[in-house]
């Protein structure tokens, strides 16, 4: 579902306000006063894009992107950039879109290795229209959805965090080395790394996302965003750099997993890697000397390191709660009644959030915590 002019228009206005975060170097953060009380009931009935609009949470870490990218020195890469926030449509797809393009690429990432699972009528999610994503970057998930973030809006607090922290690894290896990294290289690097996740994890009418898919060893959307950097001209510095965001180029066994996620991401953009100075001449390894903004990108994208656990223990709980004070039954939590809940809930407060009150205030304080969100129907019947 794309965004509409209604949304698109609020989401505008809300710029203006949120200039002040990023000029003031404030992030975006919970707090009680702006949370949106529903309905269970209203719950039920809104789309994942209203639910990403409902929240303060989701609207501050997007206006929060959109003017920490304001802040790119580069023009060229400023714009493109913003193009991308503004709409992260998977343009490198459009060529293979054509059965026979699709088929030729598909058959060189299968003989070369990097797919071994996903048959051919997988490959790639599915796509409406080039140049439109099939959901907007503010409303996309975190990850798979019982993964960290996973929630409309969970991809804007996730991204928001990691920039903020490749920001933030730039100034301290300044002010400690006295190492001058390229801030332009790895906060962009930082704000494209997931731009393909609204189309790899794309809502469907059961309030769960798409299921991903692995290509080359890692998740679809990683090799589809550095694809996408390449096909829209982005420098080759932030292509590798972006590149390191699952594994850093340290030591060769290491290094072996960015060579090959850019080596698909080049077949995928139609572009030889080697020629493109995505890869060494060599094709073995990354272009040397290995860049530092390589290694703040992949040091910067560890929010899942708790956030992933947070989920694993935060959903459960969220199941024992929709069973207790929703009145769901244990058939319907595979279904749009607790998805429902679950994706409000975790748009309002962020899965941390709710983790830091469970882990300090227990089960009881979460139940209270989930039921000051979505209040529960009177009868716990639906």
């Amino acid at each position: 579902m794309p965004l509409n002019k209604d949304r698109r228009e609020v989401m505008k206005m809300g710029i203006a306000a949120g200039a002040a975060l990023a000029l003031s170097g404030t992030f975006p953060k919970f707090s009680w006063a702006n949370v949106r009380t529903v309905s269970y009931e209203e719950c039920l009935e809104m789309d994942a894009l209203a639910i990403a609009d409902n929240s303060q949470l989701v609207t501050d870490s997007y206006h929060y992107l959109i003017n920490t990218a304001q802040g790119i020195k580069n023009k060229a890469i400023k714009k493109k950039v913003l193009e991308v926030l503004h709409n992260p449509a998977p343009t490198f797809a459009g060529d293979l879109q054509d059965r026979s393009n699709r088929r030729q690429v598909y058959d060189e990432l299968k003989a070369k290795g990097f797919i071994k699972e996903i048959a051919f009528d997988a490959f790639l999610p599915p796509l409406k229209e080039n140049d439109k994503s099939p959901f907007p970057f503010y409303a996309g998930s975190g990850s798979g959805y019982s993964g960290h973030h996973s929630y409309p809006g969970g991809l804007a607090t996730h991204v928001a965090f990691n920039s903020r922290m490749a920001t933030s690894l730039c100034d301290n290896y300044s002010k400690a080395y006295s190492c001058i990294l390229d801030h332009d290289i790895a906060l962009a690097a930082e704000l494209l790394h997931d731009l393909t996740k609204p189309w790899v994890f794309q809502w469907t009418d059961s309030g769960e996302s798409r299921t991903e898919l692995q290509l080359a060893g890692t998740g679809e959307h990683h090799t589809y965003s550095v694809a996408e950097s390449i096909v829209r001209g982005l420098p080759v510095e932030i292509c590798v750099a972006q590149a390191c965001a699952h594994e850093h180029p340290g030591f060769a066994k290491e290094e072996k997993k960015p060579v090959a996620w850019l080596t698909v991401a080049a077949i995928l953009a139609g572009k030889d890697p080697i020629r493109h100075k995505l890869l060494a001449a060599d094709g073995q390894t990354l272009p040397q000397p290995r860049r530092m903004e390589n290694f703040v990108c992949h040091l910067a994208d560890h929010d899942w390191v708790i956030s992933a656990p947070a989920a694993k223990w935060i959903i459960p709980e969220m199941e024992k709660i929709a069973l207790t004070s929703y009145g769901l039954k244990q058939d319907e939590l595979k279904t749009r009644k607790f998805n429902q809940l679950r994706n409000y809930v975790f748009a309002q407060a962020s899965i941390m959030e709710l983790y830091q009150v469970f882990s300090t205030r227990g089960e009881d304080g979460l139940a209270d915590f989930v039921q000051s969100i979505v209040t529960p129907p009177k009868t716990k019947t639906v």
